[in-house]
C-alpha cells in the first residue's frame, strides 16, 4: 500500500501555545487510521495542520505534493476533505445548498454527485429544501459527512464524528464511512474519543499524549495491550 498522507515532524501552535511537537505520522491509499488520546492531546490540532487552519511546520505531504505553504482551499482542491468537530454545517443554508457548497473545489456534473451521494444518504432526498439549522443533530452530522462527499475526496478528515449522537446514529455513521471506504477507496483519518469504535473501524492507530505520538500501532496490536488500554483508550 502506498503512502497517501506523510507527516514528519509537525509542530503546531495558537499564538504561542504550541500543540504539536514533532508529530509523524502516515496513512496509505485507501487505509483508515485513528488518532487517539485523552482531551488537549492535539488530536483535533492534527487534522487543522493537515488541512492548513492552524500554524504548522514541519513536512506535510499529499502524494507527495507539499501541503506546507497552502491554505484549506488549496488543500480542499488536492482532495483533502476536512469534517470538523461540531459539524460545521450552514445552518441558514438549505440541505441542497449545503450539499453544492461541498462540490465548489471540484469540476464534475453537480447532478451525479448528488445522485451518487444518495446512494449512501438516501434521505437527503425528501429534506433538500430544508434548512439544515432544522435538522437533528444527528442528521447535521450526516449532512457534514455528505458534503464531504460531494467533493469526491482522496482523503477524508473526520473530528468527533459521535459527539453528542446517539449510539444507533454514531453506528450508522461509522458504517457509512466504511462503505465509503471500500467502494471508493477514500483513505480516513478518523480523531474520535470512543477508542472501541475507532479501533474496530481502522486498520492502525495512533496515540498522541501531550502533542506527541506516544504509541503507534495495528488496532488489534493498541487493544491487546492492557497498559494502553487502561491508560490512554479509556476501558
Amino acid at each position: 500500500m502506498g503512502s497517501l498522507l506523510e507527516l514528519r515532524g509537525v509542530d503546531a501552535r495558537y499564538g504561542q501555545v504550541q500543540v504539536l511537537r514533532g508529530v509523524s505520522l502516515t496513512v496509505g491509499e485507501g487505509e483508515i487510521v485513528a488518532i487517539l488520546g485523552a482531551n488537549g492531546a492535539g488530536k483535533t490540532t492534527t487534522l487543522r495542520a493537515i488541512s492548513g487552519t492552524v500554524r504548522r511546520s514541519g513536512t506535510l505531504e499529499l502524494d507527495g505534493k507539499s501541503l506546507g505553504r497552502r491554505g484549506p482551499e488549496s488543500t480542499a482542491r488536492l482532495g483533502v476533505a476536512h469534517v470538523p468537530e461540531g459539524r460545521g454545517t450552514f445552518v441558514e443554508l438549505t440541505v441542497w445548498e449545503n450539499l453544492r457548497l461541498g462540490a465548489h473545489v471540484r469540476r464534475g456534473s453537480l447532478r451525479d454527485d448528488f445522485k451518487r451521494v444518495l446512494e449512501y444518504f438516501p434521505w437527503l432526498e425528501q429534506r433538500r429544501a430544508q434548512q439544515a439549522g432544522t435538522l437533528s443533530g444527528g442528521e447535521q452530522q450526516m449532512l457534514a459527512l455528505a458534503r464531504a462527499v460531494m467533493q469526491r475526496p482522496r482523503l477524508l478528515l473526520l473530528d468527533e464524528p459521535s459527539l453528542g449522537l446517539a449510539p444507533l446514529v454514531t453506528a450508522e455513521i461509522f458504517r457509512i464511512v466504511r462503505e465509503l471506504n471500500e467502494r471508493e477507496g477514500t483513505a480516513v483519518l478518523i480523531v474520535e474519543q470512543n477508542a472501541r469504535t475507532s479501533l474496530a473501524t481502522a486498520a492502525r492507530a495512533y496515540v498522541l499524549e501531550v502533542g506527541q505520538v506516544a504509541f503507534e500501532g495495528t488496532s488489534d496490536e493498541l487493544s491487546s495491550r492492557d497498559t494502553i488500554r487502561r491508560s490512554y483508550l479509556g476501558y
